[in-house]
């Protein structure tokens, strides 16, 4: 179930239900199963939520830890980076080696480079950079988080008069923010070069032919709805990272469980909000 895709844990057995199926029976039916998940789905989000709501409150006074901002995107952002480029580079390969077997059908091979442009820019390159800051920058929040918390560092920040929300969980969400949407912009020019490569190895275009015709019909309209994706994916992979983190239990254990949580619940909420962003950058852009 859901619960233990994201490492949550099985459910708490419940009280013996009187009738003709007994205590372990009733668990193993279907509906009592699913019951269960659909409770725990929503208890998830409610803390997630209420994690989330305290970090907004946390912001509105002083102080900030600005150092502690920017040491934090530089760290997220040179670990992410090489991960950025090299999935970005090699995407761009693949999706201008098929493009090319598809236009070529219609005579169009040039457009190869309006295509992966397109593609890029409209969703794929902040998917990936969601994807590779999930990968990278959350499972070191969520470890780190986990490892302080255990080790009882949050309690003494709280001893030394310093706000932990703020110190460790605010100052990482910021960044996550703040340095998605630059990784974004790396990993859309990274593909586009990519794409460069084989349109200029299979179908014999000049690099400048192909840069004219990336830029011909591409528009801010096609550039910033995308990048601004990534701020929230940079939100989502932060806030859930911290929260797995910061709310680690049982040892050395529970900070791999925090670890492995953050990542595969922050993939799994990227994806649904890149649904859920496309559909309304579609409405509002089309």
């Amino acid at each position: 179930m859901l619960r233990t895709v994201l490492g949550l844990g099985p459910p708490e057995p419940s009280e013996a239900i009187p009738g003709k199926l007994g205590r372990y029976q009733v668990q193993d039916t279907f509906f009592y199963r699913v019951g269960h998940a659909i409770v725990g789905l929503i208890d998830y989000l409610g803390e997630l939520s209420l994690f989330f709501w305290e970090a907004c409150r946390t912001l509105t006074h002083p102080p900030w830890f600005f150092r502690e901002i920017i040491a934090q995107m530089f760290h997220l952002g040179v670990r992410t980076f090489s991960l950025v480029a090299v999935a970005s580079f090699a995407v761009g390969l693949v999706l201008a080696m098929q493009g090319i077997n598809v236009l070529a059908l219609f005579g169009a091979t040039n457009y190869i480079a309006t295509s992966v442009a397109f593609t890029f820019f409209r969703g794929l390159g902040p998917l990936l950079t969601g994807i590779m800051l999930a990968s990278r920058g959350g499972a070191g929040m969520g470890a780190e988080l986990g490892s302080m918390k255990v080790t009882d560092q949050i309690d003494a920040l709280t001893v030394s008069a310093v706000n932990p929300m703020k110190y460790l969980v605010v100052t990482r969400i910021l960044a996550c923010v703040l340095v998605a949407p630059l990784l974004a912009v790396a990993s859309n020019l990274i593909g586009i070069l990519g794409g460069m490569v084989i349109g200029v190895a299979q179908v014999g275009m000049t690099p400048e032919y192909y840069y004219t015709l990336t830029i011909k019909y591409l528009t801010l309209r096609d550039m910033l709805p995308g990048i601004g994706k990534t701020a929230v994916f940079g939100m989502i992979v932060g806030t859930v990272s911290c929260f797995h983190g910061y709310t680690t239990k049982h040892g050395t254990f529970g900070v791999g469980q925090a670890t492995k949580t953050s990542v595969v619940a922050s993939i799994l909420f990227i994806l649904v909000a890149d649904v859920i962003l496309t559909k309304i950058n579609l409405l509002l852009w089309p």
